[in-house]
């Protein structure tokens, strides 16, 4: 529930996954656009993100950059709605996605995570919404494997953020401003029942990309992969995760 919000309010609240995505990744060139068996990562994200029973609508953020018409591109062949903004002030591009979409409460994914899992992420905008908080994620303490990333907040913790922040890895990443900031913002922090957080399932570098190629050739329809199947993968081939298991993830501070 939005703060200050009755219960009959809160049936009116707009929920809005918005999904930031580009071509320029600096350690793999395009890769939302890359082939992962039979379809675009980005199309695996989206598709995969619209089973999520809490979101009225999903937007795909990505730039006003050219190199990035391709995506607007496979906005359209996904029927997906897309906003451009800001390359690298990617708040702001945030804020103004939200703001364009008339969201009450937005949901942060990002487009490298093509197992991310609706179930999680209905989870992690239930307990926002039932808690009262100004910002929940399931990274914080990361307890899910990486990949299954979802951020939730009401739109005036986005709006302060936009407002207020001004380091540079605040706007770049959107979020930091509220976490860093815990006296000003209520926040929780959705864990799954044990630790995963060893495993590694978003794409980064090419071994991400061959890894998550090997984890859907498994199954015909691995649209349908559920978190809990990829464990069960994992479990009877744990040569798999061995493929992109010393890739170092790029880290922000959480203080």
């Amino acid at each position: 529930m939005v703060q200050g919000q009755s219960a009959e309010e809160e049936k009116n609240v707009r929920v809005v996954a918005i999904i930031q995505a580009r071509m320029g990744s600096t350690r793999l060139w395009g890769k939302v656009l890359k082939d992962l068996c039979g379809d675009t990562v980005l199309a695996r994200v989206v598709n995969r993100v619209r089973r999520a029973t809490l979101l009225h609508e999903i937007v795909v953020a990505t730039t006003t950059q050219s190199i990035d018409d391709a995506i607007v591109q496979e906005c359209g062949r996904l029927t997906a709605r897309v906003f451009r903004g800001s390359e690298q002030d990617v708040l702001d591009r945030y804020y103004q996605a939200a703001k364009d979409a008339q969201a009450d409460v937005v949901v942060r994914i990002t487009s490298d995570c093509p197992l991310i899992d609706a179930e999680v992420s209905d989870k992690t905008i239930g307990e926002f919404l039932s808690a009262h908080v100004d910002y929940a994620s399931n990274v914080m303490e990361r307890t899910y494997p990486r990949g299954l990333d979802t951020e939730v907040m009401s739109f005036l913790a986005l709006e302060s953020a936009w407002r207020d922040a001004h380091k540079p890895e605040q706007r770049e990443h959107v979020t930091p401003f509220l976490y860093q900031n815990p006296g000003r913002f209520k926040l929780l922090s959705v864990n799954a029942e044990a630790v995963f957080s060893r495993y590694r399932w978003t794409l980064d570098v090419p071994e991400d990309l061959e890894f998550l190629r090997a984890v859907y050739g498994k199954q015909s329809d691995a649209s349908h992969l559920s978190w809990q199947d990829v464990l069960h993968i994992l479990e009877l081939e744990p040569e798999l995760v061995l493929i992109n298991q010393h890739v170092e993830q790029k880290t922000i501070s959480w203080q």
